[in-house]
């Protein structure tokens, strides 16, 4: 296991390297420039522009620009951002928890609703709740995001006013006290609640399937061939092994919990990493923007790590050498 650890991680470095290429051209290729951010509006002059261009070493060639980039990356520093004029990993590191909070209950409604259905409708398959569980999945996969998004904000916060629709904190509230925990909940609820129902679908049938098909396999009939109760088969047998493949799947969602939901973050105007990145592409701010992208890159890498590993945990039959 921690051979195969070692080489995994050594082979991540020209994954890593090849990717930040890519980044950083596609931010290059972009039409525009991050001069904009810094030029003075009462000082238009082109001397002073190209003054400017040469400070920030836009002149140089790209290969040179990218090895200053790249070396600052490795240092631990991304630049300034040329939007909000500061630091990315502190404008970064603001935006952060409320994207943890957001992924972290997205992931609980997720995994807890489709344990939930895909339990009842792996024993029970082809009974009437397992078609409603059916066709509520159906459903969420057909649905857009945003279309989920701006129904719930409709419903639960504009007719019934249970939950704000924007913003991660409301206004005047003290940070460390009670009513900052409840108002950070409540305007947390209803974006974790859109982004996680939508999940649970291919979750749900997902653990279903592999339950149905864990059934008619030869240990099944044995334990029912012994007399084993029928809930101990599906609770010790059949369900333990059919949610081996979801525990791995968490590995895979690492990346999916920093990188938050964009299209989710975006309509609740909910300022975490993914709509930071939003704004970033709008504004031209390229060091936020390749940051982000690093960012997510390396936590997808590490996650499929972290699910191989999982795997090899959780199931027995698997050695990882």
């Amino acid at each position: 296991m921690l051979q195969y650890t070692i080489r995994r991680l050594i082979g991540m470095i020209p994954i890593i390297f090849l990717i930040s290429v890519v980044v950083f051209s596609l931010a290059k290729a972009m039409p525009g420039d991050a001069l904009s951010g810094k030029i003075d509006p009462l000082n238009s002059d082109p001397a002073y522009i190209e003054e400017m261009r040469e400070k920030m070493g836009l002149n140089d060639p790209i290969h040179v620009q990218y090895v200053r980039w790249m070396s600052g990356v490795v240092k631990g520093d991304f630049g300034d951002s040329f939007v909000h004029k500061r630091e990315v990993m502190e404008l970064v590191g603001d935006r952060l928890p409320n994207t943890i909070i957001l992924g972290v209950s997205a992931l609980l409604i997720t995994y807890c609703l489709a344990f939930l259905m895909g339990r009842f409708s792996g024993r029970y398959a082809y009974s009437m709740g397992d078609y409603l569980i059916s066709g509520f999945n159906y459903l969420a996969l057909a649905i857009p995001s945003f279309v989920a998004a701006l129904v719930a904000i409709y419903i639960f916060s504009i007719n019934l006013g249970w939950v704000p629709a924007t913003g991660s904190i409301g206004s005047g509230v003290e940070p460390g006290t009670i009513d900052y925990f409840l108002s950070k909940a409540k305007h947390t609820i209803l974006p974790a609640l859109v982004l996680g129902s939508l999940a649970t679908a291919s979750y749900t049938q997902f653990l279903r399937n592999d339950m149905i098909e864990s059934s008619r396999k030869d240990y099944v009939r044995t334990a029912r061939a012994k007399g084993t109760k029928e809930s101990t088969i599906y609770n010790k047998h059949i369900l333990r092994n059919s949610i081996i493949p979801i525990v791995t799947l968490l590995g895979f969602d690492i990346a999916s919990i920093f990188g938050g939901a964009i299209i989710t973050e975006t309509i609740f105007t909910y300022p975490g990493i993914g709509y930071l990145f939003v704004e970033s592409v709008n504004a031209r701010d390229y060091s936020v923007m390749m940051a982000i992208a690093m960012m997510l890159t390396v936590l997808t890498l590490v996650g499929n790590l972290i699910a191989d590993l999982l795997y090899g945990l959780v199931d027995p039959r698997i050695r990882l050498s």
